[in-house]
């Protein structure tokens, strides 16, 4: 029988927190990212709206045709517990890390 869940992460980033809080929905077992397929998030850059992605299976953060920034992370590969911390690579020269701050059951609001 399988352990895994469907969660919604949220990473704030470690340089600035207040700056592009970072949200993914995924399937994770135990503390790993299970989804096999590309999983949708959000980064929160300006504060007033969000800036949709898909997580590629190969680690590439893709915001879509229009956009022709390359973002990658390991968060495929990291441990996912409150605290742990994943890389975020905003193009060939500079990255940021991002600190896992809350992993919610999707839909927990609406079950209240």
């Amino acid at each position: 029988m399988s352990n895994s869940r469907d969660v919604r992460l949220l990473a704030l980033w470690r340089d600035d927190p207040t700056e592009a809080p970072m949200t993914v929905d995924l399937r994770m077992e135990e503390t790993r990212l299970v989804s096999t397929w590309d999983v949708f998030g959000a980064f929160n850059l300006d504060g007033e709206a969000p800036r949709p992605f898909i997580l590629r299976r190969d680690g590439r953060i893709d915001f879509g045709a229009a956009e022709t920034a390359i973002w990658r992370t390991d968060l495929r590969n990291a441990e996912l517990n409150v605290g742990s911390t994943f890389t975020v690579c905003f193009n060939e020269t500079d990255s940021g890390q991002y600190k896992i701050v809350k992993i919610a059951a999707l839909g927990a609001k609406d079950r209240k």
